[in-house]
């Protein structure tokens, strides 16, 4: 474990300067193991009464009574537990304060704050949970108690931690505007600012891996620990499964020393089988203002003219996508992968297309016949499917690259680059040592071939090969099947480039 005083420098001076402000950070990032530090350390240090509130159990109940009713008694336990020795209020009080659900979080906040000398800060997790008229009054609440702790014992700081910034939180549209104060750029007018997690830096990855060597003198190669640096790019939790999935299972002998071969095929072995982290990025893609986001970088296109900053700063603060030199990117390769692979599940293993079929004789992959049989599959089945994905604008991207995982998981990998404004999707197969650059491209006018072969050869260079692919979709319905295939080698740029119409 890292140190957590290093990532929460920023937290700590907020809550010296009597802030409330929230803690946004995507899933798995350490949000509450690092609370659960926080507290400890604001107690030891005899400046704070600090308490971490778990809100998970408050979560989907619109009903601002139920809600707020536990709530409170999440609270109280919480205070019974790890600070039995204090006083707190009474049964009887909090069940007075529930007499009026529209005051009763401030009420019991106040008596609280009353029982201590030491300022009170409350580290509220999971609070973006909280739904509807429930979240509402909480929110509306904590406005109050900030505005009123000059005059009263109120919390000194209040920190609202969850995967979104408050104006993200999930109210519906009447209760939005009956909280016009949520949508503005300081969320409920009070907050000091949103903080985040930051990811590990490089640096950090390795020093956490050495922590593992110093206990058990298993080495990571150097090139084991930048790979997974390269994969993770610093998420917590990633960085954590990948170290987990290697020494804890796939080299269990001390004695062998961590390669970058044995940190790709953790990578495998986490995509495939889903785990927990991976299921709940996966559970995000069907939410429509993520589609929104993600649909035209699959297909290389430009955002549409609908979508709002917060759609972004939703999928920012999810830990989705990140900026990098002022371009939206996903935020790591391993969800590059998993983002299509997942969109593409279902049609992938409806496909039979053993690996087999286009191996050759001496182990090399077959491309030219893979190329065949992707044709006669697009014109068959490919073009009709592709028209069913809910990313309806990259169904031509999201089948081909189904179509050729399910060809190369028997004996390679395939690793993908897309991006906002690309206007192509970028492939490399990777087979026995070999790699294969595909780029996939729809023709949208007269120029797109010329510009495609432009694209695929800055691709080439970029790869330090000298001969890929092209496939080129022509979706206009008024071309023929026998115009649309065709395959066509040109030479471009010093480059040898295989045309596959489709």
């Amino acid at each position: 474990m890292l140190p957590p005083e290093r990532r929460l420098g920023r937290l700590q001076r907020l809550i010296d300067d009597r802030k409330y402000f929230t803690l946004h950070a995507g899933r798995q990032t350490g949000k509450t193991t690092s609370l659960m530090w926080l507290e400890q350390h604001l107690n030891d240090s005899g400046r704070w009464r600090a308490l971490w509130v778990d809100l998970e159990t408050a979560r989907e109940q619109p009903d601002p009574a139920a809600a707020l009713s536990t709530v409170l008694e999440t609270i109280d336990d919480a205070l019974r537990l790890r600070h039995a020795e204090l006083a707190r209020p009474e049964t009887t009080e909090i069940e007075a304060a529930l007499r009026n659900p529209a005051r009763a979080l401030l009420d019991y906040l106040r008596r609280l704050s009353a029982l201590d000398g030491r300022p009170l800060v409350l580290l509220f997790d999971e609070a973006d949970g909280l739904v509807g008229p429930a979240m509402v009054s909480f929110l509306t609440q904590l406005r109050h108690a900030y505005i009123e702790r000059s005059q009263a014992p109120l919390p000194s700081s209040v920190v609202l931690v969850g995967q979104r910034q408050v104006r993200d939180y999930i109210v519906g549209g009447e209760d939005r505007k009956a909280l016009s104060w949520l949508g503005t750029t300081s969320p409920f007018n009070i907050t000091a600012e949103a903080t985040t997690l930051g990811a590990f830096t490089e640096a950090e990855v390795e020093e956490l891996l050495g922590q593992h060597t110093a206990a058990t003198g298993q080495r990571f190669e150097p090139k084991a620990v930048r790979r997974i640096w390269e994969l993770a790019q610093g998420h917590p939790w990633l960085t954590s499964a990948l170290a987990d999935q290697i020494v804890g299972r796939d080299v269990e002998d001390r004695g062998t020393p961590v390669t970058a071969l044995h940190v790709e095929s953790a990578k495998e072995t986490i995509i495939l089988e889903r785990r927990s982290h991976v299921d709940s990025l996966v559970a995000r893609l069907r939410e429509p203002r993520v589609r929104r986001i993600l649909e035209p970088m699959l297909a290389g296109t430009g955002l549409p003219a609908d979508v709002l900053d917060d759609d972004v700063s939703y999928l920012l603060g999810l830990g989705l996508v990140r900026m990098e030199r002022g371009e939206l990117q996903i935020a790591n390769p391993i969800y590059r992968e998993v983002i299509p692979r997942a969109l593409a599940w279902t049609q992938q293993i409806s496909m039979h297309q053993p690996t087999e079929w286009y191996v050759l004789p001496d182990g090399a992959l077959d491309v030219p016949k893979l190329m065949a049989a992707w044709q006669a599959f697009w014109r068959e089945d490919g073009h009709l499917a592709a028209e069913g994905f809910g990313y309806r604008e990259a169904g031509p991207h999201l089948m081909v690259m189904a179509f050729l995982q399910r060809i190369v998981n028997g004996g390679g990998r395939v690793e993908r680059e897309y991006g906002l404004g690309r206007g192509a999707l970028d492939l490399m197969i990777f087979w026995q040592g070999e790699r294969h650059a595909i780029e996939v491209k729809i023709r949208r006018d007269t120029e797109t071939e010329a510009k495609a072969l432009d694209q695929v050869a800055r691709y080439l260079d970029r790869s330090g090969l000298g001969e890929g692919w092209l496939l080129l979709f022509d979706l206009r319905k008024e071309v023929v099947w026998a115009d649309k295939l065709f395959v066509r080698e040109v030479e471009y740029e010093r480059k040898t480039i295989r045309i596959v119409g489709c």
